[in-house]
This record gives C-alpha cells, structure tokens and sequence, in this order.
C-alpha cells in the first residue's frame, strides 16, 4: 500500500463485502469462545498439540513479518512475505486456525474453521484487492507476479512506485517493529499462547473443582 496517487475515487464495496468487513473481528471472538467449550469438554492430546506448534508458530511467524511490512492504504506492499503471496496475513491466519484444530483433533472444528474463512474471507480480500487496484497503478503487475494466497518459493521482484518509508526505524520495504506493534499483531501471540494454556490446563483445572465441588 502506498503513497496516495491524486485521490483516486474510492471504490464502493458490495454489500456483503462490507457485513464481512464489520463480522471478522466479532466472529473471531465466538469461534475463540466455542473453542474452549470445546476444549472443556474434551480430554488434551499432548502428542496433537505438540504437533500443531508446526502450523502455528509459522502461522505467527508469517503475520508477524507481514504486518511489520505493510503500510495500509498508503504504500503497496510487494517485499518481504508480500514477495510471495498478496495476502500473508490470512495466510497465516489459516495456518494457525488449522494448528489449533489439530491439537483439538476436531473434524468438525476444522470444517467449521475452513466454512468461516471462506464466507469471510473470500469477499473481504474480493473488496481489497478491488481498492488496491483502482489506487495503485502498478497493483495489475503485482498481481501477474504473486499469487493471491499460496505462496510462491521464491521472492518476485515487483517496484513500487512509491516506496517511502515513513518510520525512522524502518528501510524501504523493510521490517518494522514499530509498525508490528502499530497494527498490534502482538495480539495474536498472546491469543495463541492464551489457547495453549487452555488446552493444557482448562479441563484438569474444571475437573479438580468439580471434584471439590462434589
């Protein structure tokens, strides 16, 4: 995303596109909070959770560098993991959604995670990418380069046209920690990490004060 080209018209969203837009976040707060229903009623498998830190950690990993590179509606994002897929951010999303249906060993979870993402995501990325090509001339190109979410191997080399940095702390293109913490990422992490201990401790700590209880 980059530097504002002589006020382009704003392109409108669909009316779908913009209820997708205002349920993403809340819908996130239910699908958390079914989840660890889910998890109070289910014994933990250690085996599956260890494994499921190799879908989350990179999941993570990858949101994390995405949003130390982007500067939303400002600058085109085509360095770092924008190199290699147009949306690292719900890439890395749907890598730590499929992580925590694995350490769950839920098939109905998984489905119900993969049915969200593409009522939700599906149109949301339809409007941006919409906007971002009536505001960036060179978003066409990019397009031709990158593939929309799975990722290519190597890095295409695609120039902004515009690439000004508008941090001290960050070289053009570069990572910035103080946009990671500007889009406030560090949400994540500590949502995951938050999950983790649920799945570890929630159900022994239910059935200890049942057992008290009782």
């Amino acid at each position: 995303m980059m530097s504002q080209h002589n006020t382009p018209p704003k392109p409108r969203p669909t009316q779908w596109q913009s209820l997708a837009r205002r349920i993403r976040v809340p819908l996130g707060f239910v699908t958390a909070a079914v989840y660890v229903f889910e998890v109070a009623r289910r014994p933990a498998h250690p085996a599956a959770i260890a494994w499921s830190l190799a879908l989350v950690l990179p999941g993570l990993a990858l949101r994390a560098a995405a949003s130390g590179t982007v500067k939303k509606n400002r600058e085109l994002a085509v360095t770092g993991p924008y190199a290699h897929t147009r949306n690292p951010l719900y890439l890395g999303s749907m890598l730590i959604a499929a992580g925590f249906a694995v350490a769950l060993l839920s098939w109905p979870l998984a489905l119900l995670l993969a049915a969200g993402f593409a009522v939700i995501y599906i149109p949301v990325i339809a409007g941006e990418e919409r906007f971002l090509r009536d505001t960036f001339p060179e978003f066409e190109d990019y397009c031709r380069r990158v593939p929309r979410l799975l990722p290519r191997l190597t890095p295409a080399k695609v120039q902004s046209s515009e690439a000004v940095a508008d941090d001290s702390s960050a070289t053009a293109g570069g990572f910035s920690f103080a946009l990671y913490r500007k889009h406030g990422e560090y949400n994540a992490a500590l949502g995951a990490a938050l999950l983790y201990l649920s799945l570890l401790y929630l159900r022994p700590v239910l059935e200890t004060l049942l057992h008290r209880v009782q």
